[in-house]
């Protein structure tokens, strides 16, 4: 081929399957669909992982328009290939410009406003995830390398050094790109951000995972458990209040766990809510193989303080070197993964939080010990119960909790109903083994 060629932007979506789609434009038309957006159709929300379509509210019918956000740009030129990524985080609105309810990211936004405008409070977020960096199929059988190990991580050449280099130029701010406890696996940080732009960056970063993976021959896997018997990938939510002169709302140190009184009411709110606010974070069958008592995930609905077991996770913080802990101080959401969109994940998050703002929840009890090896009374005395132990359970409990259901346009939720409810069908029959590869394959 002679000549260079054109760069390319992708404007992009992340649906209720969790994949990421879009347009592909050049410079030129990207500015363009500022002003005038690009096609897009509602069924396209309903895709599953699977490339087949859900029973969906639209059906072959309607059109809308993906607007780019242009201060959502992330580019990298870093990743091997001959052209940059370019991701441009988009909206979906209707052909007038007024927002469509089915899209992901303005629920999110609309949950953020919601909380500002009740309390006056915005949601500070962060995404750690996990992922296995797959060797190709010609590489010979070798001995796995310790775990967190400086062999793990170069081992793997120059994948670390290329993604650390590719996020720092995609202006995702990279905290940390780590070997983790499971064979090949690997966890990427990065530094704390406004709760859209947290979700922006979760986006971003698998995608650039991806695509270095790719151009180095290898193969990022982020499925929730790829392997059954393997240890499984995790995407752990952070977040923390500031008020509304950007002053950190989550620590008192008086308060049950240091949480000051709003925090102690969000995380009572996140509990009430979260068997059905798991269907919305940990979506797909083999979500549930990994949400399991003793590993290191989550299984009840649990606040504990530096527990890896809890579901919600009062994080420590370092006063070596004169740390402030108010300004560190934050909550981790540990029952997600790769499979659910992070917009509509976060989004419940921060609605579960308000409803137990606005009810004025009690601070939750902070749980120590194994809730395996407790009585029922003990446990319902802690208030724990134990999470759904399956995607039909966890859609059971979201379809019964009116009030979770009513923090999104039906429309949506219908969406998301019918998505979940057609990857079950595929699955049909198969063995837990079958359905991880199944799902291994696709994420």
């Amino acid at each position: 081929m002679s000549g260079a060629l054109t760069p390319l932007a992708h404007v992009v979506t992340t649906d209720l399957a969790a994949v990421t789609r879009g347009r592909p434009v050049t410079e030129e038309r990207l500015r363009k669909a500022q002003s005038t957006g690009l096609g897009w159709v509602p069924a396209n929300l309903c895709l599953t992982p699977f490339n087949s379509i859900g029973e969906n509210p639209w059906g072959s019918s309607g059109d809308l328009r993906l607007v780019p956000d242009l201060s959502a740009r992330h580019t990298t030129s870093a990743t091997g290939a001959a052209t940059p990524l370019d991701l441009v985080m988009a909206d979906i609105v209707e052909l007038d410009g007024s927002p469509w309810d089915g899209c992901p990211r303005t629920q999110l936004k609309k949950a953020l406003a919601a909380l500002k405008q009740a309390t006056g409070l915005s949601v500070i977020s962060t995404f750690e995830q996990e992922f296995l960096l797959l060797p190709t199929a010609s590489d010979p059988a070798r001995i796995a390398d310790h775990a967190f190990s400086v062999a793990a991580f170069r081992g793997a050449g120059d994948f670390g050094p290329m993604l650390a280099t590719c996020l720092e130029e995609a202006r995702v701010e990279p905290e940390m790109v780590l070997p983790e406890y499971g064979n090949d696996q690997f966890e990427i940080t990065h530094a704390p951000a406004d709760a859209l732009a947290a979700a922006d960056r979760a986006v971003v970063i698998r995608e650039v995972t991806r695509e270095v993976a790719r151009t180095l021959g290898r193969r990022a896997c982020f499925a929730p458990k790829p392997i059954l018997d393997a240890v499984g990938n995790g995407v752990h939510i952070h977040f923390s209040l500031v008020d509304a002169d950007g002053r950190p709302a989550t620590y008192s140190a008086d308060g049950p766990g240091k949480l000051s009184p709003a925090a102690a009411s969000f995380c009572a709110g996140v509990l009430k809510h979260l068997p059905a606010l798991v269907a919305l974070t940990a979506s797909s069958p083999p979500s549930y193989y990994r949400l399991a008592p003793h590993n290191w995930s989550s299984s009840y609905t649990w606040l504990g303080e530096r527990d890896r077991e809890a579901t919600l996770r009062i994080c420590p913080f370092v006063t070596m070197g004169g740390g402030d802990p108010a300004r560190q101080f934050n909550i981790e959401y540990r029952a997600a993964d790769t499979t659910a969109n992070p917009y509509l994940a976060l989004a419940g998050i921060v609605r579960a939080g308000l409803a137990g703002i606005e009810a004025k929840l009690p601070a939750p009890p902070i749980v120590t010990g194994d809730p395996t090896l407790m009585t029922q009374d003990e446990l319902d005395a802690k208030g724990l119960r134990r999470l759904p132990e399956t995607l039909e359970a966890a859609l059971d409990a979201l379809a019964a909790d009116s009030v979770a259901r009513g923090w999104f346009p039906e429309r949506l939720i219908d969406s998301f109903f019918a998505v979940k409810r057609t990857e079950l069908a595929a699955m049909d029959g198969k063995e837990k083994t079958e359905i991880c590869a199944a799902y291994g394959e696709r994420y």
